[in-house]
C-alpha cells in the first residue's frame, strides 16, 4: 500500500511538473511587442516570421494565427507603437494650443524611441484606404479632429488643421532622424558630419553650413515650427467652402 502511495505521489509530482513547464499562451500583443523589438534593433527589413518565431521560442507557423500576413504584421507593429502615444484631448483650461504642443513632443519622443518605425507610420497609410486601416492608427486622427472642433473649427476646418499639423510633425521627425552624426567625438564640423567627403564645388552650401547642421537641436526646431503653425491656426477658424 505504501509503495502504491509513493508511486501515486511521484506520478502527481510529474504531472504537476509537466503543467508548470507547459508554455503559457501567446497573445497578439506578445507577438507585436517582439516584432517591434526586432524592428527597433535591426530595421523593418530584418522582420520575418522566422526571426520572430526564434525570438519568441515558437514555431513560426504558429504565429500566423496572430498575424495572417507580413503586411498585417507590419500594420500591427505601427498600431502597437502608436498605442504608446497619449490621446490628445482638450485640457480643463481650454488651452488647445498647449494640448497640441504636448502631443507634438509626445510624438517626437515616440519617433526617437522607435526611429525605424517612423517611415512605416508615414508611408503605410498611403497603401491602405482610410476605412481599412487598423483602428489604433485612426484613433489619434479622431482625437485631434475632436480637439480642433472643441477649439472652434468646423468639421472641414478641423480636417485642414489636422493635415497641416500632422504634415509638419511627420516632416520634422523625418528631418531630425536624418541628422545623423558621422563621428560624435570629432570637433571639426565637416569631419564630424562626414561632409568632407562631398565635392566642394558641387555642395558648397552643405559644406558651408556644417556648423549649423552640427548644432541642430531637434526639440528647439520643433517648438519654433509649432510657433509658426499655431500662430497661423490661431488667426482663423478655417471654414469649408
Amino acid at each position: 500500500m505504501d509503495g502504491d502511495a509513493d508511486r501515486g505521489t511521484a506520478l502527481d509530482s510529474t504531472t504537476v511538473g509537466r503543467r508548470v513547464r507547459r508554455r503559457t499562451g501567446l497573445s497578439r500583443a506578445d507577438v507585436l511587442s517582439a516584432a517591434l523589438a526586432l524592428v527597433d534593433a535591426d530595421g523593418v527589413e530584418a522582420l520575418s516570421m522566422r526571426r520572430l518565431g526564434k525570438s519568441l521560442g515558437r514555431d513560426p507557423m504558429r504565429l500566423y494565427r496572430h498575424a495572417p500576413s507580413k503586411d498585417d504584421l507590419i500594420d500591427g507593429v505601427v498600431e502597437f507603437a502608436l498605442a504608446e502615444l497619449p490621446v490628445p484631448a482638450m485640457p480643463e483650461s481650454g488651452d488647445w494650443e498647449e494640448a497640441l504642443r504636448r502631443a507634438a513632443h509626445a510624438f517626437r519622443a515616440l519617433a526617437l524611441a522607435h526611429p525605424h518605425v517612423v517611415p512605416l507610420m508615414v508611408t503605410r497609410p498611403l497603401a491602405t484606404p482610410l476605412a481599412m486601416r487598423p483602428l489604433g492608427t485612426l484613433r489619434p486622427l479622431e482625437a485631434l479632429l475632436d480637439l480642433f472642433v472643441e477649439a472652434g473649427f468646423d468639421g472641414c476646418g478641423a480636417l485642414h488643421a489636422y493635415r497641416l499639423y500632422v504634415g509638419f510633425l511627420y516632416g520634422h521627425v523625418l528631418n531630425e532622424l536624418q541628422e545623423r552624426v558621422h563621428d560624435p567625438d570629432e570637433r571639426d564640423h565637416l569631419l564630424r558630419l562626414g561632409l568632407h567627403r562631398l565635392p566642394a564645388r558641387e555642395f558648397p552650401w552643405l559644406r558651408a553650413l556644417a556648423g549649423e547642421l552640427a548644432a541642430y537641436d531637434g526639440e528647439r526646431e520643433l517648438d519654433e515650427g509649432l510657433d509658426i503653425i499655431l500662430e497661423g491656426l490661431r488667426s482663423r477658424t478655417t471654414q469649408c467652402e
